[in-house]
């Protein structure tokens, strides 16, 4: 997913979730956050590392692909962008090493998210945030996995976008390119994906490389031919999962802020989204690269309050210029703790389903160390 949903439709989820419009904007400024903070920002303001929650593309292009290496890797993707659906998945007549991979393929509605929801409920408003840009990826980046893999997130060369040709609907070949300076032709379904890589644990074989920014488009519904899948054809419709996952969001925030008494899977009939569904349809479905102005006027008609834009140096001075027994205070500070809390859950789980791939390490948090 990118910002349009991320930041302004999980302002708009938290609004109807009953959190005022200084919480949502804390809220949807953390799950925006999460695409942002990386081991360059981190060091930037001279803070733990272990934090990260994303990595730059100048430090994929320097970043080991030993053990080590593919192990930060995983760690960070599978937490934060491509949860794991199930860690216990069984399929025929495949070795450990390839299961290991395969039980990483991201999904929503996994006993993971569950989790994930639970862990952030009484915690700072930080933790919701990133927990919300979690769970919205594990809808938009169903059918891949957080870790480098040609054998599960390779893809033919066939992928067909399904677009609607008066009452029915039409497949149309998708072209692809491999220019990211490039923006992708919508008229002419060209898009930009990553370069075909026959080394398994080639960083181009990470997560939707192979798709590009198709999974990250919720006007998107295509067809596609997966390697985990044996290359049998899945249909990947955009908005309908982004749909369900903005109702989503909105029942896993209300459960957190107590006016849930328990948090199911598989619940998206929200009273408060019903009365706005045409709208929200209307967004998902117009044909645009970022939908962040259809978002931000929706979230501003909702709250009657101004949405400030996403500013990623907001609370960096704040950070850099408090004394260091009072950075855990800070806005950063709490997201800071909170992505490492987040990211040893996840990994801890990986590693108790007998997985070694997100790897076992210790982090710091502020002022203590925490297992993860």
């Amino acid at each position: 997913m990118q910002e349009d949903f991320h930041y302004y439709a999980t302002y708009c989820a938290a609004i109807l979730a009953g959190y005022s419009h200084e919480e949502s904007m804390e809220i949807c400024y953390s799950a925006q956050f999460v695409d942002m903070c990386s081991k360059t920002y981190l060091a930037s303001i001279k803070a733990p590392l272990s934090a990260a929650t994303t990595q730059l593309q100048l430090e994929m292009m320097d970043a080991r692909t030993d053990i080590i290496g593919l192990q930060e890797i995983t760690r960070i993707w599978a937490s934060f962008h491509f949860l794991p659906k199930d860690l216990y998945a069984k399929k025929k007549w495949r070795p450990k090493v390839y299961m290991n991979k395969y039980r990483l393929i991201c999904g929503p509605n996994s006993d993971l998210m569950v989790k994930m929801v639970e862990l952030a409920k009484g915690k700072p408003l930080q933790n919701v945030g990133i927990a919300m840009h979690v769970l919205a990826d594990t809808w938009a980046h169903a059918y891949y996995a957080g870790t480098p893999s040609l054998v599960i997130n390779g893809t033919t060369a066939e992928f067909y976008e399904i677009v609607q040709d008066g009452d029915g609907e039409k497949e149309i070949p998708i072209h692809f390119r491999h220019s990211a300076s490039t923006p992708d032709d919508l008229d002419k379904h060209i898009f930009t994906n990553s370069l075909y890589q026959g080394n398994e644990k080639s960083i181009m074989n990470l997560g939707h490389g192979r798709a590009g920014h198709l999974p990250d488009y919720s006007f998107a519904k295509y067809r596609f031919y997966p390697a985990w899948g044996d290359y049998g054809d899945i249909v990947k419709d955009n908005p309908s999962d982004y749909y369900k996952a903005f109702c989503q969001m909105v029942y896993a925030m209300k459960y957190i802020r107590e006016k849930e008494l328990f948090f199911e899977k598989d619940t998206y009939h929200v009273p408060e989204v019903a009365p706005y569904r045409k709208r929200i349809d209307q967004i998902l479905r117009k044909r645009q690269i970022i939908a962040c102005d259809d978002w931000k006027a929706f979230g501003e008609e909702l709250s009657g309050q101004t949405i400030e834009d996403f500013d990623i140096d907001r609370f960096k001075s704040e950070y850099i210029e408090v004394a260091e027994e009072h950075k855990k205070d800070t806005f950063l500070g709490k997201f800071i703790d909170g992505a490492i809390a987040h990211k040893a859950m996840v990994s801890n789980e990986i590693s108790s389903s007998g997985s070694f791939l997100a790897g076992f390490v210790q982090v710091k948090i502020h002022d203590k160390i925490s297992k993860s």
